[in-house]
């Protein structure tokens, strides 16, 4: 929808008192720095990045990239120079200023600050502070496409072109009056927005006793660019036609400028149709009618044009409606987005596609299956810009109540793990996963558990020690067998990130607990713990603990759990036996040896280099274990109903 316009002029400033005489010296000096294009005056609310020189722009505008003092967010900063305060240009200049003050519309400039600095003889300079912006010419050259995809992506800019002109001209009744390649810039974002509103005024002003706009700083415009009732100068044609008619000439000059690759020499060019795009030819030649009440509206260009229609333009369009969208539209969409993104172009995709469905998802408004879009757009970032404008998202996400965002987002955790920095994850993820944790969905409490192996390499000490065996002593007498079973295992895996005293205190009780449990597969999971964990026990611990519960699942009534278990009893009692050579030879030394490590030289806490071949398979075992429930049997099934108590995790 248009934006609401308030064309009421800026209400003037008292002038200030006349300054004492004997301060004049120093006031005019303290003005020459502040005219420095560096900014360097504490008046100018903005600065230029250093180094930056400063590009044409439209006019005798140049544009610097820029930062604002109040905020430090980007800024684009046009300058224009004059040679006195009453210069023509210099007054051009003033009116594009004062038109974007109150000209609010989402494909229109948008306006942050402006400064004035008169330096007497010298002339004057005037700072106009925009949104981030880049010249049309110089980000089509920066992004460098080709073929359909340029042809996609330059339909969507002329569309939203368009859409400012028939904003300007229908709703507003306003002349801009110089529509061309050097009047459209882009956004970081890569939206396309009508700037160079020096000679803008309203339509009846053209000719009026006090002329401005076209009529007063037309000469700025060159002759091609302008239809042939103001190159005659036949301000009664441009009065009497509709408010459309100068601008809609000025979008067909664009149209030649964009798809011909070069600024338009003459006006003879125009006639050149070659360039121009067969779907577009007929509304093109529309734009350039002869008679000014014929000329096509923008506003019917937007509507009817065909060339306007594509792939890119469905997908920004639904983006932009998202808001009025039911939910089962949103999800159609978003099943099908990251397939669609696959054939747009990176660029694209990564400045404009990724922004809108990262803010989608952090307001609400996408369902849980953009998270799906979001990351196959962040794909192809390296891992900077990945943890820039990515990550932000995810922890905001892991935050939501939506328990069909959350699953979705543990569902992809390896996808994007590598990107979450130690610090984030032990912070602002890991506080939101732990949730899952005590969640009443057996499904959400399995997938919290699976993500653990993800994370735990990047949560700190104190977590790992105290918060995390906290939720895994808790899940280890869940309701749901299955879960019993797989905390098992999860402990079996993180058990290198604790440290000695933990180790000491946590594994042995345990896993001497699983293999206690009526679940089959718990009790197979406890002894494949045991084995896996061997480093971690003494030889005491091993005779009088291990052993006695180990041995009389030698008889279980499960075939599985018997394996595990002649295995884990053939492990300790080969090193028991190891150990008790060990103390006949101190004996024979006149040494007393009654305790020691199982395996010698293995410290607790410092467990990845001595974890033996158990503890690898164990790892293997855990992570399939998980993955095979997932997609347990093909069967249809509701995830959110939990896991079966009869799905076993070991294979």
């Amino acid at each position: 929808p248009a934006a609401a316009f308030d064309h009421r002029p800026t209400p003037a400033r008292p002038p200030p008192p006349p300054p004492c005489p004997r301060l004049r010296p120093a006031a005019a000096m303290f003005k020459s720095l502040t005219s420095m294009f560096g900014g360097s005056g504490s008046d100018l609310p903005f600065t230029v990045d250093e180094g930056d020189t400063g590009v044409p722009a439209w006019g005798s505008w140049e544009v610097s990239r820029g930062t604002a003092k109040a905020d430090g967010s980007p800024l684009s900063v046009f300058k224009l120079v004059a040679g006195s305060s009453g210069d023509a240009k210099l007054d051009a200049g003033r009116n594009c200023v004062k038109r974007l003050r109150t000209l609010r519309h989402p494909n229109v400039l948008a306006f942050k600050e402006t400064s004035e600095v008169d330096e007497g003889a010298k002339g004057c300079t005037l700072y106009m502070a925009t949104e981030a912006v880049t010249p049309l010419k110089a980000k089509l050259a920066e992004l460098k496409l080709e073929g359909q995809a340029l042809e996609e992506y330059v339909a969507w800019g002329l569309r939203q072109v368009a859409t400012a002109v028939a904003f300007l001209t229908n709703d507003c009744k306003l002349v801009h009056g110089c529509v061309c390649v050097s009047a459209v810039v882009v956004t970081d974002t890569l939206d396309w927005k009508l700037a160079a509103f020096d000679l803008l005024s309203e339509q009846d002003a053209a000719g009026a006793s006090s002329p401005e706009g076209l009529v007063k700083w037309g000469w700025q415009v060159g002759e091609q660019y302008k239809p042939e009732e103001a190159r005659k100068a036949d301000w009664a044609a441009v009065r009497a036609g509709p408010p459309w008619a100068v601008d809609s000439w000025g979008l067909g000059c664009l149209c030649q400028e964009l798809f011909s690759g070069a600024p338009l020499a003459r006006t003879e060019d125009l006639r050149n149709v070659e360039p121009v795009p067969a779907a577009l030819l007929k509304e093109y030649k529309g734009l350039l009618h002869s008679q000014p009440a014929r000329r096509l509206n923008p506003a019917k260009l937007i509507d009817q044009c065909p060339f306007l229609q594509n792939k890119l333009m469905d997908t920004m369009r639904f983006l932009e409606s998202l808001n009025i969208k039911d939910t089962a539209e949103k999800e159609t969409f978003f099943r099908k987005l990251p397939a669609q993104m696959e054939q747009m172009p990176s660029p694209i995709v990564e400045r404009k596609i990724l922004p809108v469905v990262s803010d989608a998802l952090v307001l609400g408004t996408a369902p849980a299956l953009a998270l799906g879009a979001l990351l196959q757009a962040g794909k192809g970032l390296d891992s900077a810009r990945f943890e820039q404008q990515v990550v932000p998202a995810i922890t905001k996400l892991f935050a939501s109540p939506d328990r069909a965002l959350r699953v979705a987002l543990l569902q992809s955790l390896d996808t994007y793990a590598e990107h979450l920095t130690p610090a984030v994850v032990d912070t602002q993820v890991f506080p939101h996963v732990a949730n899952g944790f005590s969640d009443p969905t057996p499904f959400l409490r399995e997938l919290t558990l699976k993500s653990t192996l993800t994370l735990v390499p990047k949560l700190s000490q104190r977590t790992v020690n105290s918060d995390l065996l906290k939720y895994l002593a808790k899940l280890q007498v869940d309701d749901e067998p299955a879960i019993r079973a797989n905390t098992t295992i999860c402990l079996g895996n993180v058990w290198t990130y604790l440290s000695e005293a933990t180790c000491k205190r946590v594994l042995l009780n345990a896993f001497t607990r699983a293999v206690k449990d009526a679940f089959p597969p718990a009790r197979a999971a406890g002894l494949m713990a045991l084995k896996a964990t061997v480093s971690q026990y003494d030889a005491q611990e091993a005779a009088n603990r291990v052993l006695p519960a180990v041995s009389v699942l030698a008889v279980d009534p499960d075939g599985e759990v018997r394996r595990h278990a002649f295995a884990v009893l053939d492990t300790y009692t080969d090193l028991l036996r190891k150990h008790a050579e060990r103390m006949s030879a101190a004996a024979a030394e006149g040494n007393a040896l009654t305790n020691g490590p199982l395996v010698p030289g293995a410290k607790a806490g410092q467990a990845k280099e001595a974890q033996s071949s158990a503890g690898s398979s164990l790892v293997n075992w855990a992570v399939g274990s998980l993955s095979s429930r997932l997609a347990q049997g093909g069967k249809e099934k509701d995830p959110m109903a939990g896991p079966s108590p009869a799905a076993s995790p070991a294979k």
